[in-house]
């Protein structure tokens, strides 16, 4: 099947994690060290974004990170074609961002 940016898609994982106490401070780290480990990037403090290859790899990765989430907190997960991705505005302070460079091709593992 062609590449494609109706197919091809950014998953992002928004979460608000409760950091009272120790414990609940240790599984907030746990939750992004994971999604680190899972080829994660850091956008902003709570929202962490990936490339994936398609609908079928970004299940693969929801079911994954379902098992790390932590007791307390919220955890969303949103997913984007490239298309969609290609429209994104960012502003740094009040200088508007360049678009983000997409990925020139697929990397496999």
């Amino acid at each position: 099947m062609a590449l494609s940016g109706f197919r091809l898609m950014w998953m992002i994982v928004l979460f608000d994690l409760p950091v009272l106490t120790k414990k609940e401070r240790k599984a907030a780290t746990r939750f992004r060290n994971d999604l680190l480990d899972e080829g994660f990037e850091m956008s902003q403090f709570s929202v962490y974004m990936r490339f994936c290859s398609g609908k079928e790899q970004a299940e693969t990765l929801t079911r994954r990170i379902e098992h790390c989430v932590p007791k307390t907190g919220k955890v969303h997960i949103v997913y984007l074609t490239d298309k969609q991705y290609e429209n994104i505005v960012c502003f740094d302070g009040r200088k508007r961002e360049l678009g983000r460079k997409n990925p020139g091709q697929l990397m496999l593992f």
